[in-house]
């Protein structure tokens, strides 16, 4: 990967094809210092999001289909397939079980089983995912079609329990973590529970706020600190653990 130093903070999933002006929020991302993943909801979405990353140093675009679409979507699955070998990242991809989704759950499941078989025959991708009401189930998946060694996981906004983050880790998982999470008692002790060198920073934006504002990739560092707080270290420590964990992530 590029050189790090000069990175200033992680914010490893953030839609930024969905706020008002696209081009601009990927030039505040860039003018900020932040390594971005910029994740997409649907295949149909790539092609602009890929050439407006295409140049530049610390904003990356991943290739998705968001389970939450897959009931009307699922047909650009094909599609999904054909833009593969132009990324490295993929997502947002995974499983949703809430009751507003669940009734696609099996589509969801065919999706995401295409979806980890073809990462694996492909090699070295990233994979950002979605976990909602379906840790075990997402953590099956990987298992079962995604080798260790064909691919990596970050399991963005991680709500599982403290089992299945156990499980996730040994499965060689990473967990991003925005500042949202560290407000609930059960954010704060799964994030405790951790193992240190497998977390990043994630903002999820627009969908969580800051002062009253859609969140943005500069903010990525205030869920740094707000990790800090929880883990009981440093910013400045915390800082410099996010970043070595993106580096061996990329590596």
């Amino acid at each position: 990967m590029s050189d790090t130093s000069s990175i200033g903070g992680v914010d490893f999933h953030c839609h930024l094809d969905l706020y008002p002006d696209h081009q601009a929020a990927i030039a505040r991302a860039e003018a900020a210092h932040i390594y971005t993943l910029s994740v997409t909801t649907t295949p149909k979405a790539w092609p602009r999001n890929h050439d407006l990353t295409r140049h530049t140093r610390y904003v990356r675009a991943a290739l998705g289909l968001h389970p939450q679409l897959v009931a009307e979507r699922a047909g650009e699955l094909p599609l999904w397939e054909r833009h593969l070998s132009e990324t490295r990242y993929v997502g947002e991809v995974g499983l949703d079980a809430g009751p507003r989704f669940y009734k696609s759950f099996e589509a969801q499941k065919h999706v995401f089983q295409h979806v980890l078989e073809r990462c694996a025959q492909a090699g070295g991708k990233i994979l950002t995912v979605h976990s909602v009401r379906s840790a075990p189930a997402v953590l099956d998946m990987i298992e079962a079609h995604l080798p260790r060694e064909r691919g990596s996981v970050v399991l963005h906004w991680f709500t599982g329990s403290k089992s299945d983050a156990r499980r996730a880790a040994a499965l060689g998982c990473y967990f991003s973590i925005n500042a949202e999470m560290t407000r609930t008692d059960h954010g704060r002790e799964l994030i405790g529970s951790l193992p240190r060198d497998r977390i990043l920073t994630e903002t999820d934006g627009p969908f969580t706020q800051q002062d009253g504002r859609p969140t943005e990739p500069h903010d990525a560092p205030l869920a740094a600190i707000a990790v800090a707080g929880v883990l009981g270290l440093s910013p400045d420590a915390t800082a410099k653990l996010i970043i070595s964990n993106l580096r061996a992530l990329l590596d």
